[in-house]
């Protein structure tokens, strides 16, 4: 068996002895108040459920700890190690048998078993919440803790900005890429804008036939370059149609004509 699956099970066994004791003193607590047991079952099992999911949660977030990844050896060179974990993870066993020890000689069970749960609770009290954080805090000041923290932390300051420098060149090459698709489009184009813009000025009568000319430009622009170069194309046109009309309006059919061609779509408000 190795030495985290041995950590886990004695875990396991350490979180179900803590919560029975801490079970057994709020019962016993509870019925020396004058509660009948009836009632004191009744809330227990009322709180079955709730108890469960907090005890689960509890074990998986200290099973991930118990896994090491919660530690660096050289930061922390006593708490990382498996002789202090198994303390850590075993305190409310110790702290149960430290109990059955001190209680040796007391004739009343009810108080020695009550000798027993205080004994767990005060040992695991005393390791997980004042010597743990305790030792903790000391290992960050010894020098080779400093130093290499001080390390870790530049390297991945280092890490970040080479990878926000990458993510900057690729943007700035994607969008060279895009700059210089664009110019090319805009040569092979400019022919079919120019068209384009003499439909969109075109009389009533004509309107059919210039929307024949126009889907078959559509779907030039979207076998050149999709639907990114249709748009491109159908703002030159109105560019140069605007030109052309100089103050009067110009319609924009094209987002009609070009409907259903790839992935071209109507205004939604028509």
């Amino acid at each position: 068996m190795t030495a985290r699956r041995a950590l886990k099970l004695i875990h396991l066994a350490s979180t179900i002895w803590f919560m029975v004791c801490v079970g057994s003193m709020v019962v016993t607590a509870l019925h020396q108040a004058g509660f009948q047991w009836w009632l004191i079952f009744s809330l227990s099992g009322h709180s079955a459920l709730m108890a469960f999911l907090l005890i689960s949660l509890y074990l998986f977030a200290l099973f991930r700890g118990v896994r090491g990844g919660q530690h660096i050896a050289i930061e922390h060179p006593f708490t990382s190690t498996h002789h202090y974990m198994g303390l850590y993870v075993a305190a409310p066993l110790l702290g149960g048998l430290a109990g059955v020890v001190g209680m040796l000689g007391t004739p009343d069970l009810t108080r020695y078993l009550l000798g027993i749960a205080l004994g767990t609770l005060g040992t695991t009290f005393l390791v997980w919440v004042i010597i743990d954080p305790l030792a903790g805090f000391i290992e960050m000041f010894l020098p080779t803790s400093r130093k290499h923290r001080a390390e870790r932390l530049a390297r991945a300051e280092a890490e970040r900005r080479a990878r926000h420098e990458r993510r900057e060149q690729l943007l700035t090459e994607a969008f060279a890429r895009e700059a210089q698709e664009r110019q090319r489009w805009e040569e092979r184009l400019k022919p079919h804008a120019e068209h384009l813009a003499t439909l969109l000025v075109t009389d009533l009568p004509d309107l059919q036939h210039a929307e024949k000319e126009a889907l078959d430009i559509g779907a030039a622009a979207w076998r050149l370059g999709g639907l990114t170069c249709m748009r491109q194309l159908r703002d030159m046109a109105l560019d140069l149609s605007n030109e052309k009309q100089g103050e009067r309006e110009v319609v924009d059919y094209i987002s009609y004509w070009w409907d259903g061609i790839g992935d071209w779509r109507r205004p939604a408000f028509s």
